[in-house]
């Protein structure tokens, strides 16, 4: 249990990490982020020096909470992620993406799990798949119907849960590979997807970044060569393929891997929760910059709640007998902690506007 716990902390916070580390270059390109904010290395910059989440951790957040109160059954799984959806949107999450907007009011006027998703192609999914790969990779027909649940929720476009799946089979593969003592590699991740992305276009990406990969290419090169050159957009095909790009690229550092993917500049929060998720397997909890954890001011949601969710998890996982009881989060704190962090991303965004240009 004790390195399932391992896993699950370092998806947890890595994914708030490199969220919280993008966060204040969201939307920019390389070169404007740079200008507002300094060349690497990195650190918080949303307020005072401090960093704070967005979506893609609290999705995170909720998939655990769900997977604790289903024990893994699909069904339950997708009615109790469908339930929390709701209520984060009520609670005014500042900076949602469109479509899960839509699906949100379509769970709220009565639509049924099954029919809330709208047709996109979306991170949404994306961003909060890599837990699912960690919570199931042993089990890869359940793994598949867990990505297929979260994902139909809010996106319906395939796309969007091929992306999901690739990034959820890149967490599972991590773990295969060192339960094994192996390393992780381009060629046998490729392997290990063409088993369960067979003859979608997201395994032809997939193929793609291998090449680029293997012929020692940077991110950046990358990048430009898929046209991608004022930063990761948030279409899943341009933002799984650079993603995985990264972290196969740098696997074993933290801080390298999210630095490259933030300052590549786009929808840098998702593209940086995503890459922090992997590398916080692959590197390990351990490896996740002391300094950016310290530097994140988060409340209800704290870096402490956190782990503790991840523990829970992990002993949920590993136990015939399943309590399904989430970890409490104290509620009514929600709403404050999002009108705060509303009115810090506004004055953000004025920031944004002002010299140097």
């Amino acid at each position: 249990m004790m390195e399932l716990a391992n896993h699950l902390r370092g998806v947890i916070v890595g994914t708030a990490i490199g969220d919280a580390i993008g966060l204040p270059r969201e939307g920019l390109s390389r070169r404007r982020a740079d200008r507002v904010f300094g060349s690497p290395p990195l650190r918080h910059r949303l307020v005072f020096g401090r960093g704070m989440i967005s979506d893609d951790t609290e999705h995170t957040c909720m998939v655990a909470q769900a997977l604790l109160r289903s024990g893994g059954q699909v069904g339950a799984f997708s009615r109790s992620l469908a339930w929390r959806l709701r209520w984060w949107f009520f609670g005014l999450p500042a900076g949602v993406g469109m479509a899960t907007a839509k699906a949100c009011l379509k769970l709220w006027i009565g639509f049924p799990p099954s029919r809330s998703g709208v047709w996109s192609a979306g991170n949404g999914p994306a961003m909060r798949a890599a837990i699912l790969g960690v919570y199931a990779w042993d089990d890869p027909e359940l793994l598949r119907k867990l990505v297929a649940a979260s994902t139909r929720l809010t996106h319906t476009d395939p796309a969007a849960e091929h992306g999901a799946l690739a990034v959820a089979l890149a967490a599972a593969y991590a773990i295969m590979q060192k339960s094994a003592g192996k390393w992780v590699t381009a060629k046998s991740f490729l392997d290990f997807v063409r088993l369960h992305l067979a003859g979608t276009p997201m395994l032809q990406l997939i193929e793609q970044v291998v090449r680029q990969v293997q012929s020692g290419i940077t991110l950046e090169q990358y990048l430009e060569a898929r046209g991608l050159t004022d930063g990761v957009s948030g279409y899943v095909n341009h933002t799984v393929p650079a993603c995985l790009f990264c972290w196969l690229t740098h696997s074993q550092d933290f801080r390298t891997a999210a630095e490259a993917i933030v300052v590549a500049g786009g929808d840098a929060d998702s593209t940086g929760a995503i890459v922090g998720a992997l590398a916080g397997i692959t590197a390990g909890y351990q490896a996740i910059p002391t300094d950016w954890i310290s530097g994140l001011i988060e409340w209800p949601r704290s870096i402490a709640w956190m782990q503790r969710l991840a523990q829970q998890l992990a002993a949920e996982r590993m136990s015939a007998e399943k309590s399904r009881n989430p970890l409490p989060l104290f509620w009514p704190g929600i709403l404050v902690r999002n009108l705060l962090f509303l009115v810090i991303v506004l004055c953000h965004g004025v920031r944004r506007l002002l010299p140097p240009y």
